[in-house]
């Protein structure tokens, strides 16, 4: 009994050590140890099992790394925390097992505690350290066949992290837009923290140990992480404030251009806008804004009076003239003043220069008004202007009217030693009717101030009704390329009647006295195709013509054109006018046998031919009486472009399809009728013609010279073109192929037999 009673004392205090043991273990592991006791003999947990090499590799890690248990209290309030949250599991690759307190078996009567414990311990030891990470995981899931919040925290971070990254990329590339807006649950530590899973910034611990950061590390990340945001926005911000300011920059630019274009162009529009100042537009009554008769609708104001007025003189206005007028000036000291008699045309004949294709436009004059397809069919001012428009027409053809011709024109004229101008314009500065697509009475204010200009310079005037209603030619520089309508075909009576209302308004405005001196010449109609036209119908209308200039009270000479019937068939014709002056047009090149002269004879018919016309027509006996030259040219080849209409071709190359087998020229007819004939060298710049081709062209105009002034003299056709040469008197000026001065002359059809046998036929 005695050694029954030691051996159950010895029990007994062997279980009171064992508990003290375990009690110990447990009060160390609260009090901050997070390693396992291991006793004397090398257990742990005190069991005297050996740790398997798995185990002893975790514990090793686990050592190594120097991990701080977190605080009791700390480890307390967090599992609190994490237990009043409703748990987010995922299942893991262990059978779920029911809470061990709620099946273990109660202890046996005489069981040791060791033997008890024993299938407790060798469970932990199988399912301890299973996450691979050393050391024990208390108070989790995973022994429970879950994971821990904690741990599906830390996926969920990682699973962010390579969202963040992704976002980055579809940021870059521009997309992710929508993804980018939604908030995300960021863990950081032991402090959860909410924010943004936005790209650079990556939310939660960085490591598994950061779960134990202090808080000022914390505040540090968040601070980093504020910082990021800041940058990285801050330079999306940037950037989009550079494309900003470069968009504001260049839009800066286009105003600035803008500004400036407009300026010019109000320039341009206005290049005397001074003059209207001290105008008010009020001024201008509420009927008359955004008319002709507004000045501030003008292109430009130069020495016209913007004073508003509807006064008119024959129902046309006045608006724009200024009250005085000043004819003291001459041209030059060959001839008188504007304000004293020209005297005896006869006598002393006229030097003049056409201001062709500005008021009445002419395709060749100005070939950049028709540069169009040609499915488009404009080829001329009538096809123009219904291309275009009302608006853009009138705009259009004021800017052309404006800088085509201005007041150097007129000075640079007298400068040539001229002192006669010729103002072609068309009814339409008068009147429209109809459908008439011109613009109406634009050009009517540009003709008066031409007129001043004129003045100004000395030169004479002649005005030339270059166009009437139905169009007395059907060419395109009568306004409408066609059938002829005027004094024919249905209409024939109307447009006639038409004409003469027009002459009628025209001659009552210029039977004023401020014109008395300076229009010279009165034209009736400009070149009527009486090959198109009744003779004795044309002659009918000229003779009522006449006679309603001279009621009217416009003592100026009366022009008609000699219809191109021959010279020699207005013997007899139209007498008793007085002051009515036939008008002859003298080309060699619209003639399909005249085009075919070499620059010998061509040179020679000038000189011979034209004057033996000349003398004849200025001879009633053999012809009609005072005769004037009031178009010529030095052109030898019709290559200039548009010059035989739109489209048409030209008669030296041999490709002239006007439709009309009588006049057309589908074979060449330069001098050689063959291939070689080119138009390369007429149409070159004049810089390049050869020396032989600028003495033919410059005796050429001299011969015709000579030749016009045994008449009433001549105007040469025309003053500019934009780009054909022996068609500009002041291209040929410059070119040297004119006399410096038009009374000048180094060629005279009067002295001997010339010699032309040197004239050279090389361009």
């Amino acid at each position: 009994m005695a050694h029954e009673d030691s051996e159950t004392d010895n029990h007994r205090r062997r279980d009171s050590e064992t508990r003290h043991k375990r009690h110990k273990k447990k009060r160390s592991r609260e009090h901050g140890s997070a390693r396992p006791a291991s006793g004397s003999e090398g257990t742990s947990q005190g069991t005297g099992q050996r740790l398997s090499m798995n185990a002893l590799a975790q514990l090793n890690d686990f050592n190594t790394r120097g991990v701080t248990q977190e605080p009791p209290k700390e480890r307390e309030r967090k599992t609190r925390r994490d237990r009043s949250r409703k748990p987010e599991y995922k299942a893991v690759d262990v059978e779920y097992d029911a809470p061990r307190r709620s099946r273990r078996p109660s202890r046996d009567h005489g069981q040791s505690e060791g033997e008890y414990n024993a299938p407790r311990r060798e469970r932990r030891r199988k399912e301890g350290y299973r996450d691979g990470e050393g050391g024990y995981e208390s108070r989790g899931y995973e022994s429970r066949g879950y994971e821990s919040r904690d741990r599906e925290d830390q996926r969920r971070r990682r699973r962010q992290r390579n969202a963040g990254t992704e976002d980055e990329g579809d940021i870059l590339k521009g997309k992710g837009k929508k993804h980018r807006k939604k908030d995300r649950r960021v863990v950081s530590g032991a402090i959860v923290e909410e924010g943004r899973a936005i790209p650079a910034i990556r939310g939660g611990a960085t490591s598994k140990h950061s779960s134990y950061d202090s808080y000022d590390s914390i505040e540090k990340e968040k601070a980093s992480s504020r910082f990021e945001f800041k940058q990285y926005w801050g330079n999306r911000k940037k950037k989009r404030w550079i494309i900003a300011g470069i968009a504001l920059v260049v839009l800066i630019i286009i105003i600035a251009v803008a500004v400036v274009v407009s300026k010019k162009n109000s320039s341009n529009n206005n290049s005397n806008k001074s003059s209207l100042s001290g105008v008010s537009e009020d001024s201008i009554p509420v009927a008359a804004r955004g008319t002709y008769l507004d000045p501030f609708t003008w292109y430009e104001t130069t020495d016209l009076n913007v004073t508003y007025t509807n006064e008119t003189v024959g129902d046309l206005p006045i608006m724009g003239l200024f009250t005085d007028w000043d004819d003291s000036t001459a041209a030059n000291d060959k001839v008188p003043a504007i304000e004293k008699s020209w005297g005896d045309y006869a006598k002393t004949p006229a030097r003049g220069v056409n201001l062709g294709g500005w008021l009445s436009l002419e395709p060749f004059i100005t070939p950049s008004l028709f540069n169009y397809d040609s499915k488009l069919k404009i080829i001329d001012e009538w096809t123009l202007c219904s291309h275009l428009g009302p608006k853009t027409a009138a705009s259009t053809l004021e800017k052309h009217y404006a800088t085509f011709v201005t007041e150097q024109t007129f000075k640079d004229i007298q400068a040539a030693g001229l002192d006669h101008v010729r103002i072609p314009y068309s009814y339409w500065a008068v009147q429209t009717y109809d459908d008439d697509p011109y613009v109406f009475r634009t050009s009517w204010r540009y003709l008066l101030r031409g007129i001043e200009w004129a003045r100004k310079y000395g030169l004479r005037v002649n005005l030339d009704l270059h166009g009437l209603p139905g169009s007395q030619n059907g060419w395109n520089h009568s306004g409408r390329q066609g059938v002829v309508n005027w004094l024919n075909g249905t209409n024939g009576d109307l447009n006639s009647q038409r004409s003469l209302d027009v002459h009628d308004r025209l001659t009552k405005f210029f039977a004023q006295d401020r014109y008395k001196n300076i229009i010279t010449f009165y034209g009736l109609a400009n070149e009527p195709r009486m090959v198109s036209l009744s003779a004795s119908a044309v002659i009918s209308w000229t003779t009522q013509a006449y006679n309603l200039v001279r009621k009217n009270g416009v003592n100026a000479n009366v022009v008609f054109g000699d219809g191109f019937m021959g010279l020699a068939n207005w013997q007899g014709k139209l007498s008793g006018m007085d002051g009515l002056v036939l008008d002859v047009h003298q080309y060699v090149i619209f003639n399909n046998d005249q085009i075919l002269y070499t620059h010998q004879k061509k040179v020679q018919y000038a000189c011979n031919g034209w004057t033996e016309q000349t003398e004849q027509s200025m001879n009633t006996a053999t012809g009609f009486g005072p005769t004037m030259f009031a178009e010529w040219s030095q052109a030898d080849t019709d290559c200039t472009q548009y010059l035989t209409n739109v489209g048409w071709g030209n008669r030296w190359t041999g490709t002239y399809d006007s439709g009309n087998v009588s006049t057309q020229a589908l074979t060449p007819l330069c001098p050689t009728k063959d291939s070689t004939c080119t138009c390369d060298g007429a149409n070159a710049d004049p810089s390049k013609y050869s020396s032989a081709y600028k003495q033919f062209l410059k005796m050429f105009a001299e011969a015709q010279m000579v030749s016009f002034e045994k008449g009433w003299g001549w105007w040469y056709w025309t003053w500019d073109t934009e780009s054909a040469p022996q068609w500009s008197y002041k291209k040929g000026l410059a070119a040297g192929i004119l006399p410096a001065k038009a009374y000048d002359k180094d060629f005279n059809c009067d002295s001997d037999v010339p010699d032309f046998s040197g004239l050279s036929e090389t361009y």
